[in-house]
């Protein structure tokens, strides 16, 4: 594990990130303890439900909602697929 110094994480943080992000074990010293920076999966419906106490059923019922939205757009055609290059020369 590379150990890390508060002062030394903050100097170079994305380094250190993106490290932790591809497995590296990488740890920053808090007074007696190391914390560890690690990668973590995070979907959707989880973050929904610790963040504003939705239920499976409220889920449940956005996401037909949203795919019944979804599908009613797409066969109206005003939701289209457009390809990577495309979206570039509109942004770009």
């Amino acid at each position: 594990m590379k150990t890390l110094t508060i002062t030394d994480a903050k100097k170079n943080l994305g380094k250190w990130l993106l490290a932790a992000a591809r497995g590296e074990d990488i740890g920053i010293v808090c007074g007696a303890d190391i914390i560890a920076l690690r990668r973590v999966e995070v979907e959707s419906t989880d973050y929904a439900q610790r963040e504003y106490g939705v239920t499976p059923e409220e889920i449940e019922a956005l996401e037909h909602a949203t795919a019944s939205r979804y599908e009613k757009l797409r066969r109206s055609k005003k939701l289209v697929p457009v390809t990577t290059e495309q979206l570039r020369k509109m942004f770009g």
